[in-house]
């Protein structure tokens, strides 16, 4: 199972409640991150971005905005109400958090808030990209299943049995339809899913994708 500790950065940028809008501006430019956390006697108390800085200041431009880039402090902007992880949780758990809250990031934190990472979007993106395979060569279905049981393990069979290794297999059911029926993605670990497609459509499971090739009807080919 791919949890949050496998995927968070360890070593950890972070700010003090008084850090200078300059100031953590800086270090986001100098390390190219967009969130900061920000810790008060070792403890995590917040969390500040880069866009929330931003946001806080004068445009680049005007004339004011040195000197309120200096009289800004972190605390005066930073989120108060942290979203955490945990290194031991599951990493869907952490995208989930993400999303909900539309946050950019989580602050992973053991025991009594202290800090031990931070896991990103792009971290998430990035975990989820190997999770599936997508990073190795092969391709991709998707299968319909209809509202029964075992027809997941029948299409798992039905590649199985053309000798062909299966790298993830997906099931949603975002779109179920009144039927109850659900689509299969599956990332198989060949370049050629031919027989595989044959074998699944000959077994009455509609495959959605790849488009199968248009008929070239009865006068193609003809001279």
């Amino acid at each position: 199972m791919l949890l949050v500790r496998d995927s968070m950065t360890r070593e950890v940028v972070t700010v003090g409640p008084e850090t200078t809008a300059a100031e953590a501006l800086a270090l986001c430019r100098e390390n190219r991150i967009r969130h900061l956390p920000v810790l008060e006697g070792g403890r995590l108390v917040g969390v500040i971005s880069d866009r929330d800085l931003r946001a806080a200041t004068p445009a680049l431009g005007d004339p004011t905005r040195a000197e309120a880039l200096r009289r800004i402090r972190v605390a005066d902007e930073m989120a108060w109400d942290v979203a955490t992880a945990r290194p031991e949780d599951p990493i869907e758990d952490a995208a989930m958090a993400m999303y909900e809250r539309k946050i950019g990031c989580q602050p992973v934190v053991d025991g009594e808030d202290l800090l031990v990472g931070i896991v990103t979007s792009s971290d998430v993106l990035r975990a989820f990209v190997h999770l599936v395979g997508a990073n190795e060569p092969g391709s991709r279905l998707e299968v319909a299943l209809p509202n029964r049981s075992g027809s997941l393990a029948e299409v798992v069979e039905i590649v199985r049995d053309e000798g062909v290794n299966l790298v993830s297999v997906l099931a949603s059911s975002e779109h179920e339809d009144e039927a109850g029926e659900r689509v299969a993605i599956l990332r198989l670990a060949t370049i050629n899913p031919k027989g595989v497609v044959e074998l699944l459509i000959g077994a009455g499971y509609p495959v959605l994708w790849p488009p199968a090739a248009p008929d070239p009807g009865p006068d193609a080919g003809g001279g």
